[in-house]
């Protein structure tokens, strides 16, 4: 559809950035932090590890302070939970309890929005070794580390997010080197342990709203449009069964506490169907959650499963595989151009995906993620130069406006990441921030904060309500 005026972005519209933890805090050991699986993981060779990061922890009054002269209205970001619960449970730690503190307070000193994810891939390592998600404890060892978080936070947190990419967790877990390799199912493994953190989230859904009636919360997965590869009737299909067990079966179950009934079949039919105590479905259907927060970096094209060996394909990254023999074959898009690290880049693609899932749940939505990842150059007398990042955003900026335009209610864009930070698997070099921090994989240098082209631009951006691109 096309537009003949477009509709303003809203007057409070939370412009912002996103970032995770164990990406940009550094200090992995200070302060009574336990180890996480993140800490403890199969870590990829020859880029950096999670150690120091961008050290966040001991600068983020500085960061806070370049976001603020951005203009951001809103940081979402996520509290490690081994800073609060080293063991993942048992004794709480105030030392860590007391950073979130300081980072909220500062965040709320420059009138920055706080948007807290209460996990973001770093189950504590203590519970792993007692199961992890596979052990229903961690259900309730969550609830508890979500009782705290409200308690001590909730007076100046009114926005929280559960769990980050949860399909991609059950999708892609050996893209974060956190897989048991030992398993002899993985699959119903990971279904099993999928069922849990859908009733932790509701579980801690359901909290929120008893002890902060007047806060939001909401879930936060990874959501793509997915594109049939072809117009044969049976690719359509295919990219039906993608789109349910990769979208829809989180989000249905976030929001109506069922499971989509296409997932289930696939589960049923691939004997990957979890085991559901008496209660677990009660407690998901009162999780109903305030808002949609989601993640979207590119949409995906599948076609027919063949059968024959071949259904699988990259997604560009070389950790993440697409296919399923028997629902669905891995495919390209011709249509697009690629970014340097090979992710299809659809901007259009974020309009359609903004529009199904208000179509489907008719939530406020926020997008918690949205970046481009490239080797920035730190040129001579601290320039960086990357309009690159500009026009990526520009697009995908004026897709949000068209989909605002289109009816769909969207609160808020807080892309990846408001700071340079260490990507998963490639380390520093793959940055994604508005402010460039000097350092090198393995020469952590003095992590100087350095403003790049990106940051005046996104602070003429927010400056403007989104009028100036």
């Amino acid at each position: 559809m096309k537009h003949t005026q477009l509709k303003p972005f809203p007057k409070d519209f939370f412009w912002g950035g996103s970032t995770s933890a164990y990406q940009i805090e550094g200090a992995w050991n200070e302060d009574g932090k336990g180890p996480s699986v993140i800490d403890m993981g199969n870590h990829v060779e020859g880029v950096t590890d999670f150690k120091v990061t961008s050290d966040h922890y001991h600068m983020y009054k500085e960061d806070v302070a370049l976001m603020a002269e951005m203009g951001f209205k809103a940081y979402r970001f996520s509290i490690a939970w081994t800073r609060i619960y080293p063991q993942g449970a048992g004794e709480v730690n105030p030392k860590g309890l007391a950073f979130y503190d300081s980072l909220i307070d500062e965040l709320i000193k420059y009138g920055i929005e706080p948007i807290v994810t209460m996990y973001h891939f770093d189950l504590p390592y203590a519970l792993e070794e007692k199961g992890g998600w596979s052990n229903r404890a961690t259900i309730d060892a969550f609830e508890q580390y979500a009782k705290t978080l409200y308690e001590n936070y909730g007076d100046r947190v009114k926005y929280w997010l559960t769990i980050n990419e949860q399909n991609m967790l059950i999708l892609h877990p050996g893209s974060l080197g956190t897989l048991d390799t030992t398993l002899v199912d993985p699959q119903k493994t990971l279904y099993q342990q999928n069922h849990h953190m859908l009733v932790a989230q509701a579980k801690a859904m359901v909290l929120c709203h008893e002890m902060l009636p007047e806060a939001k919360i909401g879930p936060v997965p990874n959501i793509g449009v997915i594109y049939p590869a072809s117009s044969k009737p049976e690719d359509t299909l295919a990219a039906d069964n993608y789109a349910a067990i990769r979208n829809w079966l989180y989000l249905d179950m976030a929001v109506y506490g069922r499971y989509n009934h296409i997932a289930w079949s696939y589960l049923e039919e691939k004997g990957y169907t979890p085991i559901i105590e008496d209660g677990d479905m009660d407690i998901l259907a009162q999780g109903n959650p305030d808002f949609i927060a989601f993640n979207y970096y590119t949409s995906q094209t599948v076609g027919e499963s063949l059968n024959d060996g071949n259904d699988f394909s990259h997604t560009g990254d070389q950790h993440e595989i697409v296919g399923e023999p028997g629902a669905y074959r891995g495919s390209v898009n011709p249509n697009l151009q690629k970014t340097q690290f090979g992710w299809e880049i659809d901007p259009v693609g974020f309009r359609s995906t903004l529009r199904q899932i208000y179509s489907r749940y008719h939530l406020p939505l926020i997008v918690t993620e949205n970046g481009l990842g490239a080797f920035d150059k730190l040129e001579e007398g601290d320039v960086v130069n990357d309009p690159y990042r500009i026009e990526f955003f520009n697009k995908h900026i004026e897709q949000i406006q068209l989909a605002i335009t289109d009816g769909v209610d969207v609160f808020g864009f807080c892309p990846w990441s408001a700071i340079d930070l260490v990507s998963t698997h490639q380390g520093s070099s793959k940055r994604y921030g508005f402010i460039y921090v000097d350092r090198e994989e393995f020469d952590i240098k003095e992590l100087r904060r350095i403003r790049k082209q990106s940051f005046h631009w996104y602070q003429k951006l927010i400056e403007t309500n989104g009028e100036i691109r």
